[in-house]
């Protein structure tokens, strides 16, 4: 009996165990089935090689990224050099650039500057040239500073002049010499400038203020002409029409007195007649007067009368 029993015990635990691993495998078919594309395969307790390698490929990116954001760009820069050379050899004297050809701004307005634009030169503009043209369009083309040092060789240098120099006065208020501040006995000049810049010559009217030595300069070899305000203009016309006036009063006067020694009785009645003609005017005078209001008389604005005061500040 015992033995019997030992034996149906031992077939029950085959049978068991059969059963168990039968749903084992059901299981993980079921989870085959029901697995999505996207997802993940489960691991046990200890992690699988290839996912600890990912974390931790992940964590360092993310603190790789934090390190470089936090650099500026010269020392990112530095270090990409110093890990190529690290990993694939060379030396720090062949990533060094050559500043040669280095040009800076200025060089750039230099090198496309012109005295004038015309519409021919804005056709094809590059940056370069498009650098020059605002620049230019900042400088105040009204009057010019000259360079006058080689006057006796009749060459002269002239450009725009900047902000710093409108406020100053530079060029309007004070001698427009670039060698000199005197702000005596300033006369206004116009010439015409002829240069050659970038193989073609061109020639442009140019304004200039300068003191009485300067002048000198400027008119060493020929004379130039200058410029003179409108207000000195008029005066000398009314000079020369009270001159005029003058004379003829004068002569009017000479006139009359030999008339008076020739008789006194044209006199008497050339007074008569003057006489009548005054109260005649008078009288015409007055019934105009209330026939209907005054004519209106046309009075400057305030800013006509700050035009002409400033037609005189600028010659």
């Amino acid at each position: 009996m015992h033995g019997h029993g030992g034996y149906d015990s031992d077939f029950s635990d085959d049978e068991h165990c059969g059963e168990s691993s039968k749903r084992k495998k059901r299981t993980v078919e079921d989870d085959l089935l029901l697995q999505k594309p996207f997802q993940k395969e489960k691991h046990g307790k200890v992690a699988h090689k290839q996912v600890a390698a990912e974390l931790l490929d992940r964590e360092e990116a993310r603190n790789r990224r934090f390190h470089l954001i936090a650099m500026d760009a010269y020392q990112r820069h530095t270090k990409f050099v110093n890990d190529y050379i690290l990993y694939y050899g060379g030396k720090k004297e062949d990533f060094k650039r050559l500043g040669e050809n280095d040009k800076t701004d200025l060089d750039v307005i230099r090198e496309n500057h012109r005295f004038l634009w015309n519409e021919e030169d804005e056709m094809d503009m590059t940056w370069e040239k498009r650098l020059a043209k605002k620049y230019y369009d900042k400088l105040f083309k009204e009057y010019c500073i000259a360079d006058l040092s080689k006057y006796k060789e009749n060459k002269f240098g002239f450009r725009w002049r900047v902000e710093k120099e409108v406020i100053s006065g530079k060029g309007q208020f004070f001698c427009g010499n670039k060698y000199c501040d005197k702000k005596e006995g300033l006369k206004s000049w116009e010439v015409n400038f002829g240069y050659i810049e970038h193989g073609e010559k061109r020639n442009a009217l140019v304004k200039l203020r300068l003191c009485q030595e300067c002048s000198i300069k400027l008119n060493f070899h020929h004379r130039r002409k200058e410029i003179k305000s409108k207000k000195r203009k008029d005066k000398t016309k009314k000079d020369c029409e009270e001159s005029s006036h003058k004379k003829s009063r004068l002569s009017s006067a000479e006139e009359a007195s030999k008339k008076k020694d020739e008789g006194h009785s044209s006199s008497k009645k050339s007074e008569d007649s003057l006489l009548r003609n005054s109260d005649e005017e008078e009288s015409a005078s007055e019934s105009e007067l209330w026939k209907g209001p005054l004519p209106e008389t046309d009075e400057k604005s305030q800013e006509e009368e700050f035009d002409e005061y400033f037609q005189d500040l600028f010659l």
